[in-house]
């Protein structure tokens, strides 16, 4: 638990928390100790809003709820075992059937943490993606055949099915970000999936939305590059 207190308050120093600091999301997290926190949005920055209504912090996010940030927004929210850190001008969808367990990138960049259990299934612009007991980072944008999908899976195991050529569908695993991809939707591409860099994202942003829901990443005192 001390070890927990002490990565949060780093955070919080840093300025990952926001403007609220120790005062918000860090407050109620270093009070739960070991536990995850309660579900709900716990820091909203700019415009946020849940269903086309204004976003409150403690609000529930769950199965049917659109999350949508503007410009120079951002939110971080909790749904059962999982944490999300939605950027600036992002669609977020959670379907309605909470068997299917399906949710859609609809347009933007969400950072997520995944507990174990059912397959999560992610729908983006260029693929879908079946994960479990995952991280990832994906930032979606264009359309058609310009759309084009980053998808870095950070940790865990990952079925990518590319939805312009299936036939390259590819099942894999990773420790600490070991092989991001972008997915086009360019039918002239030779390949839809191509390999990509680390981009936006962070080792540090990780590790807070893993102590949210009450874990640490899989890399955490493993050595390694740090990203």
């Amino acid at each position: 638990m001390q070890l927990r207190r002490k990565l949060l308050k780093a955070l919080a120093a840093a300025g990952l928390l926001g403007p609220a600091g120790i005062s918000g999301l860090i407050g109620q997290a270093l009070a739960k100790g070991n536990a995850p926190v309660a579900p709900g949005l716990h820091k909203l920055r700019g415009s946020v809003t849940v269903n086309a209504k204004p976003a409150k912090e403690g609000q529930i996010v769950g199965a049917g709820d659109t999350v949508i940030t503007g410009p120079g927004s951002e939110a971080i929210y909790v749904i059962g075992q999982d944490a999300f850190l939605q950027r600036e001008s992002s669609t977020v969808s959670f379907g309605a059937d909470a068997v299917q367990n399906l949710m859609r990138v609809v347009t933007g960049k969400l950072l997520s943490v995944f507990g174990k259990g059912a397959t999560r299934k992610i729908q983006v612009s260029t693929a879908t993606i079946g994960i479990r007991g995952t991280g990832c980072y994906i930032e979606d944008e264009g359309t058609g055949a310009n759309a084009r999908t980053y998808f870095c899976l950070c940790y865990g195991e990952v079925e990518l099915t590319p939805s312009a050529a299936p036939q390259e569908r590819e099942t894999y695993s990773t420790t600490h970000h070991d092989k991001p991809m972008y997915v086009h939707n360019d039918m002239k591409m030779p390949k839809m999936m191509v390999p990509a860099a680390v981009i936006n994202h962070s080792d540090d942003e990780l590790k807070l939305l893993e102590a949210l829901v009450g874990r640490w990443p899989p890399f955490y005192g493993q050595g390694g590059p740090k990203y």
